[in-house]
């Protein structure tokens, strides 16, 4: 049975993982690379980092691109071992207001003991440790995004009043590691909650990826392993009381297009038939070189994708939401009519 499920394309910015960090000359060749996405439709865009690493973090890289894109959504990877929650949900509201509703945070961990040391904090907890606290700087930041009703901004010149304090609320976090009081320093992001990004290619990523992914990435070998990993994903978000078809899975596939034998055509071929089967609702192309492998995907992989009637031609909406047909959350002290 063929699926009639939207596809979702996204792609990484940088070639294979742990590159190091770029510096701001780079600027030029990653808004290149994000034009160039964008100009496909692409749903969102990806860009690695690691925690101690050389030069801009990926936050800093995608907020410096934001104004030189338009439509495209732009998802940074952010370490939450090493980094205070409350700064966290900042940067990444700050990162939607600045793209106007197209932010995302790819949620990663810090687990070696290098890493560790850079700090001197604590030593590295174990990965599933790591992961259950993950999960936690993702439910506080959901809260720290809601604590500000979406009409709390008052702008009054007149009477000097910016923001109405009833409609600023403490979240009262306590987690296992670290506790918040709130509320945000960040007026309520545009998108309500900036599109949350899982790697669920380790089975240590699996259960927060279902409990508080909108996307989770995961790596299979067919389609059949790929529908399997997608069921459970599904089967766990349910468990933990959320609805599984507001949860996208997206297959991350690493792209050389000079060594694949067939090249893009065979790729359009690869894709259309592991969505069309309902094995996946899209993929995450890694480019083993991003000029040469980004520029042929959508050239020439992507046309092909049209043609079958598989993928848009333009973008539908205005939100990285939107892109991934997903609901704009509502807020959650609003809506229990919490007190400040």
């Amino acid at each position: 049975m063929t699926s009639t499920r939207p596809l979702h394309l996204a792609a990484e910015f940088a070639a294979g993982s742990g590159r190091a960090r770029p510096g701001p000359d780079t600027a030029a060749r990653t808004a290149a690379l994000a034009r160039l996405a964008e100009a496909a439709a692409l749903d969102f865009l990806t860009h690695d980092d690691s925690f101690g690493g050389p030069g801009l973090d990926a936050l800093a890289v995608l907020a410096r691109i934001a104004p030189e894109t338009r439509s495209i959504g732009l998802v940074p990877t952010v370490t939450t071992t090493h980094t205070e929650p409350f700064h966290v949900q900042a940067a990444v509201a700050t990162l939607d207001w600045v793209s106007r509703g197209r932010a995302g945070w790819r949620i990663a961990v810090s687990p070696t003991e290098a890493e560790a040391r850079l700090v001197g904090r604590r030593p590295a907890p174990s990965a599933a440790a790591l992961w259950q606290e993950a999960g936690e700087v993702a439910e506080v930041s959901r809260k720290l995004w809601d604590s500000w009703e979406d009409d709390a901004e008052i702008r009054d010149v007149a009477t000097g009043r910016f923001v109405d304090r009833r409609k600023l609320h403490h979240v009262n976090f306590q987690g296992a590691t670290f506790s918040v009081k709130g509320p945000s320093i960040v007026p309520r992001p545009p998108q309500g909650h900036p599109v949350t990004v899982v790697d669920a290619t380790r089975p240590v990523a699996r259960d927060t990826a279902a409990h508080h992914a909108d996307v989770a990435l995961i790596g299979a070998a067919s389609a059949e392993e790929a529908a399997a990993l997608r069921a459970e994903l599904h089967r766990g978000a349910r468990a933990h009381g959320r609805d599984p078809g507001q949860l996208r899975v997206l297959l991350s596939l690493t792209v050389d297009l000079d060594a694949y034998e067939g090249g893009a055509g065979a790729l359009a071929e690869l894709i259309a038939g592991w969505h069309g089967g309902g094995a996946i609702d899209g993929f995450h192309l890694v480019p083993a070189v991003p000029e040469r492998d980004l520029e042929r995907f959508v050239s020439e992989t992507v046309p092909r994708l049209r043609e079958r009637g598989l993928f848009r031609t333009d973008y539908e909406g205005v939100t990285l939401r939107d892109h991934l047909g997903l609901a704009r959350p509502a807020g959650q002290y609003a809506t229990a009519g919490a007190g400040a």
